[in-house]
C-alpha cells in the first residue's frame, strides 16, 4: 500500500530517422509455347540475376527466393496448352543505399524483369527504439516533478512504471541520397525517415503538497 500523495503521468516520445535498411524484390519473367524453353530461360535470366547481385557484394545484407511458379496458358476451349508462363522471385534487404539507384537500374535493364521498392525500414533491434523508451521515460518524470512544483512539493519515490505502447515505425517525409555510376543512368532516390514512437505511464509519490 502507498502511503502519502501520488502523482501519475503519462511520458511520451517522438522522432524520426534515417532509415538502416531498404528491401526491394525482383521478379524475373519467361514465356514460350514449349514448356522446355520456357523452364531454360527463367534459369538463365534468374541466373543472370543472381550474377548483378553477387557484383554489389557487402552492401546486400539479405537475399530471399520467394515463389517459383510456373503455369499453362490454356486455349479458350479445352485443356489444349498455348504457352507456359514461368517467374521467379527474389526479395533483396541493402544496408548501403548508395549505390541502391545504380543497382535498381542495372536490374530493370535486364530482360524480362519487373522490379519494386524499395521499401525502407529499421532494423527490429536498432538502438533508436531504446533511445525512444529512455525519452519516455524521462519525459515522464520531468511531469512529475512540473506537477509536484506545482504543489509545492517534490518526488520522493517512483511507485510503477509501465508500457503503455508499441514503438511504431512509419513512413513520413523524405531525405535524398544519390546513386551514381559511369556509364548507367542515375536514379535519385528518397529514403523516408522512420518515425519512432514511445510512450510509458508511471506513479510517483510526492511530499505533502502546499494547498492554499
Amino acid at each position: 500500500m502507498v502511503a502519502g500523495p501520488v502523482v501519475a503521468v503519462r511520458g511520451e516520445s517522438f522522432r524520426e530517422v534515417a532509415p538502416e535498411r531498404a528491401r526491394f524484390a525482383v521478379a524475373v519473367l519467361a514465356r514460350d509455347r514449349d514448356r522446355e524453353a520456357t523452364l531454360s530461360r527463367l534459369a538463365e535470366r534468374a541466373a543472370a540475376v543472381r550474377v548483378l547481385l553477387d557484383g554489389y557484394g557487402s552492401m546486400i545484407e539479405r537475399r530471399e527466393t520467394g515463389e517459383l511458379r510456373v503455369s499453362p496458358e490454356l486455349r479458350r476451349s479445352g485443356e489444349r496448352v498455348r504457352a507456359y508462363h514461368g517467374s521467379v522471385r527474389t526479395t533483396v534487404t541493402v544496408t548501403d543505399f548508395t549505390t541502391l539507384g545504380e543497382l535498381l537500374l542495372r536490374l530493370a535493364d535486364q530482360d524480362q524483369v519487373e522490379v519494386s521498392g524499395p521499401w525502407w525500414s529499421l532494423r527490429p533491434d536498432s538502438p533508436v527504439y531504446r533511445e525512444a523508451r529512455h525519452a519516455a521515460i524521462a519525459d515522464a518524470l520531468r511531469r512529475a516533478h512540473e506537477y509536484a512544483e506545482a504543489l509545492g512539493a517534490r518526488v520522493t519515490a517512483l511507485v510503477e512504471l509501465a508500457d503503455a505502447g508499441v514503438d511504431r515505425p512509419a513512413t513520413l517525409a523524405a531525405r535524398p541520397y544519390s546513386a551514381t555510376a559511369e556509364g548507367v543512368p542515375e536514379l535519385d532516390l528518397d529514403p523516408r525517415p522512420q518515425s519512432v514512437q514511445a510512450a510509458v505511464q508511471a506513479r510517483f509519490t510526492i511530499s505533502e503538497p502546499v494547498l492554499r
